[in-house]
């Protein structure tokens, strides 16, 4: 007992003299990395946006490191973000140098007289890319139906002056799935939710040029883009006093193609521009081909009619039965259109041609089945996300942050990544973030892909340091209720700032 009375102590009679040696205190060396994960969260951390919720991963391509995470394995309605993954599916699957075909078949026999005893058949692969894309009224004659001009030309090289039939659209190498899973009823009219066809001409849109009058008060003039009888216009425009609001207001009627204009536009405005969607592309491309045929000379004594209507309708598509095919751009070029401009026909029309190829079934529920598969392959486990549409449209899609930078982590590996690289838009000079992050060092540099829907904003790309280190980041927030713009001033800093980040 004495001995243990002692030892304790002793421990005492040391314990001061341990605790009397003085030693400077160590300053900890707050590191550059350190610095900018403190700054990142600091602009997350805004209070405008303490009702939503923020998903952010920023990762380094050249080391590894994992710069910021926030809410990375939590589902995001991505909207246009999920162009991501329609994009990267169809480019690795199919190729960045495939192309759609559109034929141009004749069924009957053309007799002496250059009668064509039988119909004209369109038959559309899912090809996006047949289309006008007007910029302006003036584009009119410079790009107006070029690839029917060729084609009614194909009909009078091959002696045919007179069709007896029909001229048929045909799109059934897709299913007949009009709209997106989810998408909006009352968006209806709106020129980012056209109808889905494997036959599409012109964004299965109408362009429509408005001029106003030359006194305030008169009614506006039009001019449909291209000429068409297909639809109906009621038309009430007024020219109002120079410095007022252009306001133009379309509606279609549900169903129809009964179009209905209001609104006003100011007596010193330019030509302005709008697209509205049409009910039933494939009827439209087969009447806009019909009307060219008529104007071309070429006599259609038929109607233009959807195969859909003709029941058991078949015909021979050998090669000896085809007057004309259109071959697309190849994919690597038509991406860029998705992605530059966010443009959801192409993306809805890319997924599905991936069901048609892969699984023979070009609908939605096969098409998905064909993602799914490619994802499961690259470490995204399929059953943690919800794939409701190819372009972001539907609220119904469910995405991660951490799912966004496996798959640009797994592009940035591929030997196709410059393809996908250049179909990005790039931070101060084009598409959807042209006018963003201009005057900084992310100008040129960031390159990604926007998302916007109702409450919804995503960015989500590529960034070089001041140091040149490669940094992938995804950035999607869902449920703010303050103006997108602040939503896009916060994504901006954070790639300005890790744009002007060094370790150094």
């Amino acid at each position: 007992m004495l001995r243990t009375k002692f030892l304790k102590f002793t421990v005492l009679l040391i314990l001061p003299i341990v605790s009397c040696t003085h030693h400077p205190p160590l300053e900890r060396v707050i590191l550059p990395i350190d610095r900018l994960r403190k700054e990142i969260h600091s602009i997350f951390e805004d209070p405008s946006f303490s009702n939503a919720f923020w998903g952010v991963v920023i990762q380094s391509l050249d080391t590894g490191e994992m710069i910021y995470k926030r809410n990375e394995n939590k589902g995001f309605m991505p909207a246009s973000n999920m162009k991501l993954f329609t994009t990267t599916s169809a480019l690795i699957l199919l190729t960045p140098e495939f192309r759609y075909h559109t034929n141009l078949y004749y069924q009957g026999d053309v007799d002496s007289m250059g009668i064509l005893h039988g119909d004209i058949i369109i038959r559309g692969s899912g090809d996006p890319s047949i289309s006008a894309r007007y910029q302006s009224a003036s584009d009119k004659e410079k790009k107006q139906l070029k690839i029917f001009r060729d084609w009614a030309e194909k009909l009078k090289q091959a002696g045919i002056k007179i069709i007896d039939g029909n001229v048929i659209g045909d799109d059934n190498y897709f299913e007949d799935e009009i709209l997106g899973k989810g998408w909006a009823w009352d968006d209806q009219s709106d020129s980012y939710s056209p109808q889905i066809s494997a036959l599409s001409f012109n964004d299965n849109c109408m362009n429509i040029a408005f001029t106003a009058s030359d006194t305030i008060g008169g009614i506006a003039e039009y001019e449909l883009l291209p000429d068409t009888r297909y639809v109906t216009i009621n038309f009430n425009v007024k020219t109002v006093e120079e410095g007022r609001d252009t306001e133009i207001h379309i509606d279609r009627k549900r169903g129809t193609n009964d179009v209905e204009i209001t609104g006003s536009i100011s007596i010193n405005r330019e030509d302005v521009m709008d697209l509205f969607t049409v009910e039933n592309p494939t009827l439209f491309t087969a009447t806009i081909f019909k009307e060219l045929l008529l104007a071309s000379d070429i006599e259609v004594k038929g109607d233009a009619l959807d195969i859909d209507d003709l029941g058991d309708y078949s015909y021979s598509k050998s090669d000896s039965n085809c007057l004309a095919t259109y071959i697309s751009p190849p994919l690597k070029d038509i991406i860029k259109t998705v992605n530059k401009v966010s443009q959801n026909l192409y993306a809805e029309l890319l997924l599905r041609t991936l069901g048609a190829r892969k699984k023979g079934m070009g609908d939605l529920a096969h098409s998905v089945q064909v993602v799914h598969h490619f994802l499961s392959r690259i470490g995204i486990n399929p059953e943690h996300l919800i794939i409701a549409d190819g372009s972001g449209v539907s609220r119904r899609n469910l995405i991660t942050p951490m799912q966004v930078i496996t798959l640009l982590r797994y592009l940035y590996r591929h030997p196709y990544f410059p393809e996908f690289y250049d179909s990005l838009p790039i931070a101060g000079v084009d598409g959807t973030i042209g006018k963003q992050m201009i005057g900084t060092l992310a100008q040129n540099n960031v390159r990604a892909k926007t998302g916007t829907l109702g409450h919804v904003r995503a960015l989500s790309g590529y960034v070089k340091t001041k140091d040149g280190e490669n940094i992938v980041f995804s950035m999607i927030t869902n449920n703010y209720i303050v103006p997108t713009s602040m939503a896009k001033r916060i994504q901006d800093l954070v790639c300005e700032r890790i744009a002007n980040f060094s370790r150094k």
